[in-house]
Formats: C-alpha cells, sequence, structure tokens
C-alpha cells in the first residue's frame, strides 16, 4: 500500500488488489516519526479528522464507530459474564471505550507499543479517549506480544487483538505461535477477536489461515463478522472470534437486546446478520 497527496486529496492506493481511497483534505494537522511507524493525522472536508499510520489509513471520525463497536461488543456479548479483558493494539482507544460501556467489566488492561498514537488520539481523537480515566482502565506502552508470554494462565475472561494489517509492528500478532499463547492465557469459556482484514479481499487468504491457526492453537470454535467500513481497502472488513469451551457461533441475545449504552452500528440484529456469511465467504472458508 502507498500514499499519495495530490491537489488536496490524501489518496491510499492498494496496489495488490488494483484499487485506492481518497478523501479530500484541509490540512495536516500532525505528523510524527516514533520508534515504530510514521504517524499523520489529517483534517478533512467530509470524514472528520483522519489518521494515517505508515500511509495505511487507520480510522476517521465519521466511521471508527463501525470498526471499534464491531471488534468489541461481539465478543463480550459471546462470553457468559466477561470480567477480565484484554486489549492487545488499540492504542486509539475507541475499542477500550467500548469495552468499558459493559458495566459487568471489572478490569481492562490495554498494551500498545506505540504511545504516538494515544497521544495523537488524546488530542485529535478526544472521544475516542474519553474513559482513558475509567478506573477500571489500565494503559500500558509495551510490547503486546511480549505481555502475552508473561502473562498467568487462565487470566482473562476475552482478549482483542485490535492490530494494524499483518505487517511491521503488528505481523507477530497473526502467527500461530502468539494464537497458541492466548489460548493459554485465556480462561475456560474464554473469547479471542482479532481483525481480520476485508473479505472480499482476504477470505481466501489472511482470513481463512487466520481461522485455521486457531483451530490450531485450540480454539473450539470460530467465527467471522463482516461489516462495512468505508476508509477501509474494499470498503468492508471483519472481525474474527475464537472460543475456549465456547461456541462464538452463539451470544447472549438477552443481554444483547436489553443494553441501554449508547451504540451507532452494533445490535442484536446486525450480530445475528453478521454471522450468516454470504455464500463466497463460505464457499472459500469450506463452512
Amino acid at each position: 500500500m502507498t500514499e499519495r497527496l495530490d491537489q488536496g486529496w490524501f489518496t491510499e492506493v492498494f496496489d495488490s488488489h488494483g484499487s485506492a481511497f481518497s478523501l479530500m483534505i484541509k490540512d495536516k494537522l500532525h505528523e510524527v516519526q516514533s520508534p515504530y511507524q510514521h504517524l499523520e493525522v489529517y483534517a478533512t472536508e467530509t470524514y472528520g479528522n483522519l489518521m494515517v499510520l505508515d500511509g495505511c489509513v487507520m480510522l476517521s471520525t465519521r466511521d471508527n464507530f463501525l470498526y471499534h463497536e464491531m471488534i468489541a461488543h461481539p465478543a463480550l456479548f459471546s462470553h457468559a459474564a466477561p470480567k477480565r479483558v484484554v486489549i492487545i493494539g488499540g492504542g486509539d482507544c475507541g475499542t477500550l471505550r467500548e469495552v468499558l460501556k459493559h458495566p459487568g467489566v471489572e478490569e481492562v488492561v490495554q498494551i500498545d507499543i506505540d504511545e504516538e498514537v494515544t497521544r495523537a488520539s488524546q488530542r485529535y481523537f478526544p472521544e475516542l479517549t474519553a474513559s482513558n480515566d475509567d478506573p477500571r482502565a489500565t494503559l500500558k506502552f509495551e510490547d503486546g506480544v511480549k505481555w502475552v508470554e508473561n502473562a498467568p494462565a487462565g487470566s482473562v475472561d476475552v482478549m482483542i487483538i485490535d492490530s494494524t494489517d499483518p505487517v511491521g509492528p503488528a505481523e507477530g500478532l497473526f502467527e500461530a505461535d502468539f494464537l497458541a499463547r492466548c489460548h493459554r492465557v485465556l480462561a475456560e469459556g474464554g473469547v479471542l477477536v482479532q481483525q481480520s482484514e476485508s473479505p472480499l479481499y482476504h477470505t481466501g487468504s489472511i482470513i481463512r489461515e487466520l481461522r485455521a491457526d486457531m483451530q490450531r492453537a485450540g480454539f473450539d470454535s470460530v467465527a467471522t463478522l463482516p461489516f462495512p467500513q468505508p476508509v477501509y481497502p474494499s470498503g468492508w472488513w471483519s472481525v474474527t472470534l475464537a472460543g475456549k469451551s465456547n461456541d462464538v457461533t452463539r451470544f447472549r441475545e438477552t443481554a444483547a437486546a436489553a443494553v441501554e449504552f449508547p451504540l451507532e452500528y452494533y445490535s442484536i440484529e446486525t450480530h445475528r446478520g453478521a454471522l450468516t456469511l454470504p455464500p463466497f465467504m463460505r464457499r472459500a472458508l469450506l463452512v
């Protein structure tokens, strides 16, 4: 993927699939080279602020709720009673905010290697970091892979892998050995969820391989949930859930229907619909 700035437009070119996505920009608000990646923030004409890492769009003010709600709520409602949650990555803190909407959650630890992402989010996406001071939340800036290696067995109910694409700092988060370590750290009945790229572009590659690696790691069930995401390649994205002694093709529908906290996309109907894969995905995944 490559980044291009031309006559007031930011364009992310997805060379391998011959496509691109552009937004009209008003100004560059922020730019920093961290020890891990190149971070930029732009003001756009119609999508609010835009965060870019190494030339790849990470989030916009306008549509980030789609991703953050779908990586958090299906996993939490697929667990019987989630109390201990860990987020690997997620430095923009939008997923943290969604997790903390669940009153039964007692502790959330977020581990992101790059503190610059959180600092930029605090400044340019303050709505995403509004829950950072919640006493249930702990933010750590360190290597998530190493954190999982050292975490006690059976100590986590839900683990959320909120990573960038499987290159650079996030590459280790897609490896089979890492998933096996996540399985060890999860308690019985635990749920793992990982962002799993575009259903249109990656069903026969990244998604299929991730599901197979989850099963090899010892997980008893897997489920891939597609959802719209306009600023990501193809405009369509997915998360994949895995259950440890837990069937993640089922969820607490009564609790999901009774939520009182604010939501923009997730609902009991959205969750049900996302569990029903389109035929081309079912064929590619042999499900």
